[in-house]
């Protein structure tokens, strides 16, 4: 398989692809990493030919597409930091630029402290006098120092970029025991929202928004509460589908009367609501009780957000059937111990079908996983929190030499040919046991398809495209496959090419793992265009 892949390579390397008829590209990736997001150009054909063929049916449509990325935590910030500007730059190219690398679109962050934070922190820990109870209002440490900087530099290579923030938990003086119990809760964990705090937690929001503004940074889209049913977080407030339904309608005037855009999505959590009864469907609650109400700033709750900690993702097709004009996005998911995440074999077949193409085939507009990049040991993180959860890059002690790991594959699968503003299409024709697929139009007219092949054995398959233009693609076993139709990507593909220093020899990778100059025996691959063997 080695082999093959070098073979292609120097083919792709020695050809003059400009003369070509290139009509877009395909990406690799495998759970060996003999195929590690693997660029090759693609070249179609005309033909009437449609036997063992996708037929993609671009008027046919179904959602808009907003994007695919990463949490920014602080330690993913803390991380990145720790590297040099150099290597920092080149990975969040290749990660986030639209050119020159696969083109991830959005992130999350949260509102104050989560579980991947330096400490339990809000951004008003102090209650200020009757007549401005937010008056001590700030941003901390982990986001002036840490999660700003590297959003600003995300943002000058993908100005596009669009944010989504979440609260682990209020201030704890907003926090009572309960509605029917209003005793003080003076814990980072568990506890309810006053009622009388609502318009004073709306308006924390506002702040929150507003000092992001400040520095540069808009926040595309908020939701009230991470993970709402949960009480047991390091930091948590539990807010069941009534009180978050009472919070929501001060926080969408409160936003209204600011004069901010920013979306307001419900929920947060799992597919299952925790296996609370009382809880099941909770956004199409929150809707029914408001179907006829009207309140300022009403459009901006356009939808919910969803894990997958429990349950199964056809809840995203129950609550779209139900409120089929809302809106639906994937927000958290985590590889770690407890599901071997750092075997890529076994966790990109999961994350790729479960994450990357359940939710879009269930309406999503987007997916994001978990913390961007941890380090070797799992963190920094806080007691409490997930002390056995995996990056999307495990970054090594050296600070330089990094792993890509399950998710970071899915979420540049996909970003790689599903532009923002592309909307889902429908497809028929060939199927086989084992293979998950979607597709999309892009906004340039572009027609993209991922595939997961779980199967042992290579298969292939024709994509038509409408034009009596057909693509044969080959599915290597274990392996997902992006494909983008109907674009020139010479340019990209000779970037990506590219190796990401001066130095051709500095940045290898053995068994997916990126390295210096080969010094060992083994098989290396440098940007996927060369090998070397020792």
């Amino acid at each position: 398989m080695k082999l093959r892949i070098l073979a292609y390579s120097l083919f792709f390397a020695l050809s003059p692809l400009g003369a070509v008829a290139q009509q877009g590209m395909v990406y690799t990736t495998d759970g060996t990493r003999s195929y590690s997001l693997t660029p090759m150009a693609l070249m179609g054909e005309k033909s009437d030919n449609t036997r063992s063929a996708i037929l993609l049916k671009p008027t046919e449509t179904f959602q808009t597409i907003d994007g695919f990325g990463f949490a920014i935590t602080y330690s993913s910030s803390y991380n990145l930091l720790k590297m040099s500007q150099e290597d920092r730059t080149q990975l969040l190219k290749k990660t986030f630029s639209p050119t020159e690398g696969y083109g991830v679109s959005y992130v999350r962050i949260s509102i104050g402290c989560n579980d991947f934070s330096s400490t339990e922190y809000s951004l008003c820990d102090e209650k200020g006098p009757q007549d401005d109870l937010l008056q001590h209002f700030r941003l901390y440490t982990d986001e002036t120092d840490y999660v700003i900087p590297v959003l600003k530099e995300i943002l000058a290579i993908n100005p596009d970029l669009k944010i989504i923030a979440a609260p682990w938990t209020s201030p704890r003086w907003m926090k009572v025991n309960s509605l029917s119990d209003l005793t003080a809760h003076n814990s980072w964990t568990d506890g309810h929202l006053s009622p009388s705090y609502y318009k004073t937690y709306a308006d924390y929001f506002v702040k929150f928004i507003e000092a992001m503004r400040a520095e540069g940074i808009n926040i595309y889209a908020v939701s009230p509460q991470n993970e709402p049913l949960n009480p047991g977080n390091c930091a948590s407030l539990y807010m069941p589908w009534n009180e978050e339904a009472g919070f929501v309608k001060r926080m969408a005037t409160a936003f209204k009367q600011a004069g901010l855009s920013t979306k307001i999505y419900l929920f947060d959590h799992n597919y299952n609501y925790d296996g609370k009864e009382s809880e099941l469907h909770y956004p199409a609650k929150i809707y029914k009780l408001y179907e006829d109400a009207e309140f300022e700033g009403k459009e901006l709750v356009v939808g919910a957000a969803y894990h997958n900690y429990g349950g199964n993702s056809d809840e995203l097709n129950v609550i779209h059937d139900m409120y089929p004009d809302k809106e639906l996005i994937f927000t958290e998911a985590s590889i770690g111990t407890w599901n071997n995440g750092r075997n890529l074999d076994s966790s990109l077949a999961d994350c790729m079908v479960n994450i990357g193409l359940h939710t879009m085939n269930k309406h999503c507009r987007g997916a994001i996983v978990w913390n961007f990049m941890l380090d070797m040991q799992r963190g920094p993180n806080l007691d409490g929190g997930c002390q056995t959860c995996y990056g999307a890059i495990d970054i090594h002690n050296d600070y330089k030499t990094y792993t890509l790991n399950s998710h970071y594959y899915v979420i540049c699968h996909l970003s790689a040919v599903v532009r923002p503003g592309a909307i889902r299409i429908a497809t028929e024709g060939w199927w086989y046991e084992g293979v998950t697929y979607t597709a999309f139009r892009n906004p340039d007219g572009s027609l993209a398809v991922i595939l997961y092949n779980s199967n042992n054995k290579q298969l292939k398959v024709n994509i038509a495209d409408g034009e009596n233009r057909y693509n044969q693609i080959v599915l290597p076993p274990r392996a997902a496959v992006s494909v983008l139709m109907n674009t020139d990507q010479t340019s990209k593909l000779q970037t990506l090419r590219q190796p990401t220093s001066a130095d051709d020899t500095h940045y290898y990778t053995l068994n997916g793992v990126r390295t210096a100059k080969p010094s060992a025996p083994g098989i290396y691959i440098c940007q996927g265009r060369k090998e070397v063997r020792k």
